[in-house]
């Protein structure tokens, strides 16, 4: 799993997180969570700010 694979990224986050407040994550601490998931591999694309937005964003919509 690499930055570009959003929606696995999702999942494995709710699987990992399921309580947590996803408004209440800053970025950095959502980039260590996701860079921690089993699998994960951050080499190759890197992790910018709009690759979190749309992390986040994906997550609140999977949590709808």
């Amino acid at each position: 799993m690499r930055w570009i694979d959003i929606e696995d990224i999702v999942m494995c986050l709710e699987e990992e997180y399921p309580a947590v407040d996803i408004n209440s994550i800053t970025f950095p601490r959502l980039m260590i969570m996701i860079e921690g998931l089993p699998g994960f591999l951050p080499e190759g694309t890197q992790c910018n700010e709009k690759v979190l937005e749309a992390v986040q964003s994906a997550w609140l919509r999977e949590r709808e």
